[in-house]
């Protein structure tokens, strides 16, 4: 697979495994077919209640944990947490995490970035990452951060591509990591006859053709699925390059349609959600 170079010179594949909406079973299954299967991108949250599950598929794959690259992210709910990335590592069954992020922009996220700077400083972590942040956090972020963030999680699909964030964040090295990159089940996307014929032109499925359009839009991408079949058939996009005219026809779907929207009282509901994080 390919991979990117990250701000501080970590690299990172350009695909991987989301588990998003996997129950823990099934995303230790998910998980140890992938790594068995070429993935090495594996990404999680605390939120999401399946990290021990993953953790367990790493741990059990017989890779190097150097070889396996483990992204999560901090809930809003432990931002104050002081033991609250020594959680998530135990609950991982790790010594260190790739990258981690701060999932929301809510609560007192600036706290929450404080842990990852600190944590990426004791070497706990490798890279720092925030998820969902708009212009206007970025703004804050980068006048009181002391280290830089590598990646930026957020919606981004042909019908979204996030031009106008990305003028924020091009210009820092940061990477954007693309969550919903298939519309989030939306057919309208993945049925949209552009993608039917790219795909027939190519010989791939339109959503190996949406996956590689955001390789090569520079965004990690990390389609989350149960489905050995889909698992299988997401990282089967790098043999082939889409054309420059693909693309500038792909970039006129741009601004079609978003799928969420962070309104105010969305980010404050989150302080005040407590997922069940040792799920087994």
């Amino acid at each position: 697979m390919d991979s990117f170079e990250l701000n501080n010179g970590v690299r990172i594949p350009a695909l991987g495994l989301g588990t998003f909406l996997i129950a823990p079973r099934d995303a230790e299954k998910a998980v140890r077919h992938a790594l068995a299967h070429g993935y090495s991108l594996i990404d999680t949250a605390n939120a999401y209640c399946n990290e021990i599950a993953v953790g367990r598929a790493i741990r059990e794959s017989g890779l190097p944990r150097r070889s396996v690259f483990l992204s999560t992210k901090l809930w809003v709910s432990v931002y104050e947490a002081p033991q609250a990335v020594d959680k998530t590592l135990r609950r991982l069954g790790t010594d260190y995490i790739d990258l981690l992020f701060i999932h929301q922009p809510a609560g007192n996220w600036q706290a929450g970035y404080e842990q990852l700077e600190r944590a990426y400083e004791a070497g706990k972590i490798r890279a720092i990452g925030i998820s969902d942040f708009e212009a206007p956090e970025l703004a804050q972020l980068f006048a009181g951060a002391r280290v830089k963030p590598q990646v930026l999680q957020t919606e981004a699909h042909p019908f979204f591509a996030q031009t106008e964030l990305r003028k924020k964040l091009d210009p820092e090295g940061i990477r954007l990591m693309s969550w919903y990159p298939l519309g989030h089940g939306d057919r309208s996307l993945i049925d949209h006859p552009l993608f039917a014929e790219l795909g027939a032109r190519y010989g791939k499925t339109p959503a190996q053709v949406i996956l590689r359009w955001h390789v090569q839009m520079g965004f990690i991408v990390i389609p989350g699925s149960k489905s050995t079949v889909h698992v299988d058939e997401n990282a089967d996009i790098f043999d082939f390059s889409l054309s420059g005219e693909d693309l500038a026809r792909i970039a006129r779907l741009d601004g079609t349609r978003r799928y969420y929207t962070a309104t105010p009282e969305v980010l404050a509901s989150y302080a005040n959600m407590h997922p069940n994080f040792d799920a087994d």
